[in-house]
């Protein structure tokens, strides 16, 4: 990387040039830098609004850049290791769909994981791929879905050599990370293509002593999502590729899905946080790890609480933990993490990002703060000494290995009927049924529902979960195929 570069932000530059050129605005958007929705205006601030504008010749163009938005994309690339990178608007769920339709087409099979997040599987069901699926191991305290053993990769490559990618999580929501390195070397013995979805990774290009990262690996192409854990506005991601990717032909398949009015403001964002991470990455997220290793060791000594780390690493479904994750195992007091979770926010104004049936994740970033610890682990105390209860009958399974019948494309656009719940055993999904976040699939399009889903789902719903993807808002049916 080099470092005399990185200090640019050609984005946020031209448009600061463009606010001093007092230009008259005849084009889209129909606000006309703010003066058109006052309302509006004074909501997000007047200096948002006059740099929420459209592409045009001195600002570039996302879908054929040629200027300052490929100027960014070439710092991009330089700071995080790739060949190439590219400014997406839609959300790290187009950088997925990306990744996949660019090395994918219809009846290739994909080796890859259960627990993937819901774009993965969108995919499929977009370019009609079929998945191969390599079930991940699930830890017998915590009931979270591990990472992808080597031996098992390597299985399922072998008994399916015609496959044309692996697709592998770094790391998961819960921060475990797979053997990488190893999978990305054992599919390129066997021409295969290795996809990363590392939403949950940005952090691993820029902090010291971090898992592996994709690029780092010597993998294909990674979907980074720039916005959870690099700072910057929510929708905003990059995708990654390396020296066996087309980046031209990359380009065409993105610009099938994603906006042609692409948002200034979260490309600017994206611009700027690149720069940030590149000069100061090292530094912030010495802190993040600080915290959370803090907060750990203070909710441990509460009592009850599992707040886990790298004590899991086993050197194969663990092969290394994301230690900027804080996640918390909650069933020894009695309560699932999705109660945990409410509480948290109904009762003590502490938003987490998700709570599942045994576990919940507090979010960690360059943007907290010790005395925002603090108050975590206070209110987490007190939980624990006016909630605990016995956890008998309490299901702790946060991952039930599905029964794939049919491809998902072939799911999903087959004719259906919808049943209740209840009456669904043994028939196939036409839709998803997931708990949101994090978003990994309960059920999805092609699958068997069995007893064990069934009770799963109402389980979730009891305790809380919210569930979606059905087209029953109520997740009391489920689209069965006929």
């Amino acid at each position: 990387m080099n470092r005399e570069l990185q200090n640019k932000a050609p984005i946020m530059e031209a448009l600061e040039a463009f606010k001093k050129m007092r230009v008259v605005p005849f084009d889209v958007p129909g606000h006309k830098h703010g003066r058109g929705n006052p309302e509006l205006t004074a909501f997000l601030g007047e200096q948002c609004m006059m740099v929420d504008v459209n592409s045009m010749k001195p600002l570039d163009n996302l879908c054929h850049p040629v200027s300052v938005i490929r100027e960014a994309e070439k710092l991009a690339a330089d700071a995080f290791g790739s060949t190439n990178a590219f400014l997406m608007t839609n959300g790290t769920t187009s950088a997925v769909q990306a990744m996949i339709l660019s090395t994918c087409k219809k009846e290739d099979k994909i080796i890859l994981p259960r627990n993937v997040h819901r774009s993965v599987i969108n995919a499929l069901i977009l370019c009609g791929a079929v998945p191969v699926y390599v079930n991940p191991h699930t830890h017998d305290r915590l009931g979270i879905a591990l990472g992808m053993s080597v031996s098992e990769v390597e299985a399922a490559i072998k008994a399916n050599p015609d496959a044309v990618a692996v697709l592998v999580n770094n790391p998961t929501y819960y921060g475990i990370c797979s053997d990488l390195r190893s999978i990305t070397n054992i599919a390129h013995e066997h021409n295969m293509l290795v996809l990363v979805d590392e939403a949950h990774g940005t952090h691993f290009y820029f902090g010291k002593d971090m898992p592996v990262s994709a690029m780092a690996a010597d993998a294909d192409i990674a979907s980074v999502s720039m916005h959870k854990s690099g700072g910057s506005l929510t929708q905003s991601s990059f995708l990654l590729t390396g020296k066996r990717i087309n980046h031209n032909r990359v380009r065409q398949i993105i610009n099938l899905t994603q906006t042609t009015s692409g948002s200034y403001l979260l490309m600017s964002s994206l611009d700027v946080s690149r720069k940030n991470l590149a000069l100061n990455g090292e530094h912030i997220y010495s802190k993040v790890v600080a915290m959370a290793d803090y907060a750990r060791n203070e909710i441990n000594k509460i009592g009850d609480y599992y707040a886990y780390a790298g004590e899991l690493i086993n050197g194969d479904t663990i092969y290394d933990f994301d230690n900027t994750k804080l996640s918390v195992n909650t069933l020894e007091i009695g309560l699932a993490g999705i109660e945990v979770y409410d509480i948290l926010r109904d009762e003590y104004d502490i938003q987490t990002e998700f709570g599942d049936l045994a576990n919940f994740l507090a979010y960690l970033s360059a943007g907290d703060r010790f005395r925002d610890i603090e108050r975590l682990v206070s209110a987490l105390a007190e939980i624990r000494r006016r909630y605990k209860h016995s956890k008998l009958g309490m299901l702790k399974q946060e991952y039930i290995s599905p029964k794939v019948v049919v491809a998902p494309q072939q799911a999903f656009y087959s004719l259906n009927k919808s049943l209740p719940i209840r009456e669904c055993s043994g028939r196939v999904c036409t839709e998803f049924v997931m708990c949101y976040p994090p978003g990994i699939p309960i059920l999805a399009p092609g699958e068997e529902i069995t007893d064990d889903i069934i009770e799963y789902i109402i389980y979730s719903k009891e305790k809380g979960s919210t569930l979606t993807g059905t087209e029953d808002p109520n997740v009391e049916y489920i689209n069965v195929l006929s």
